[in-house]
């Protein structure tokens, strides 16, 4: 077999989206980093030139198929269960891409792979910046409030969290002769529960606040 300048691009191709992709992950200190992704972007590509090599024009279809399948192997080795959610799906889901771009890089479609590299450089690198924003928006806390029973704090609590900007609902209610406690699950921006916190504390009706 005579080494063709087309299988040197593949390769170098391959070494490169990899690259790009791993160097994304190298620098958030990922399970799959630089080394990693490179390899198998690069092994995809190459089990992808192989099987037209040696098996002709129907086997890349099942050879694409199997390097799907032996990925998934690699990507759930990346998934961990944290202590408050999983970890790991991002990895995961880059070891997959790398695949994809492999077998495209393989297969000849060079501005298909690179646009979708591109594109996967942009959602790990932006993005990370909108998925922050919309966590903040979403920042939960739980208010613990304690009043005189015969406070009108406790009747409008809903309306003072609403009117810091943000979402509530009320998870327990404990009342005594002399004293009302409520907790609420409360939602929203972190400047909005600064808001909360130093208005609750300033109000002279608020014997306990526990948040």
């Amino acid at each position: 077999m005579v080494l063709v300048p087309e299988d040197v691009l593949k390769l170098v191709l391959a070494v490169v989206v990899g690259g790009a992709l791993g160097a994304e992950r190298e620098y958030r200190d990922r399970a799959a980093g630089f080394r990693t992704i490179i390899l198998i972007c690069t092994g995809a590509t190459l089990f992808t030139m192989f099987s037209v090599k040696l098996g002709g024009p129907q086997e890349p279809a099942r050879i694409a198929a199997s390097i799907v399948s032996g990925v998934g192997f690699l990507g759930a080795g990346a998934i961990l269960r944290g202590p408050a959610r999983v970890v790991g799906l991002t990895t995961a889901s880059t070891i997959w891409l790398a695949a994809a771009l492999g077998v495209g890089i393989g297969g000849g479609y060079y501005l298909l792979s690179g646009l979708g590299g591109a594109v996967a450089i942009l959602v790990l690198a932006a993005f990370p910046r909108i998925e922050d924003w919309i966590d903040r928006q979403r920042h939960i806390r739980t208010y613990k409030v304690s009043c005189p029973a015969g406070s009108t704090l406790f009747t409008g609590l809903g309306d003072v969290i609403r009117g810091n900007g943000l979402h509530a609902r009320q998870s327990a209610l404990l009342k005594t002769n002399e004293e009302v406690t409520c907790t609420w699950e409360v939602w929203g921006p972190p400047e909005g529960h600064q808001r909360l916190v130093e208005g609750l504390l300033a109000n002279p009706d608020v014997e306990a606040l526990e948040v």
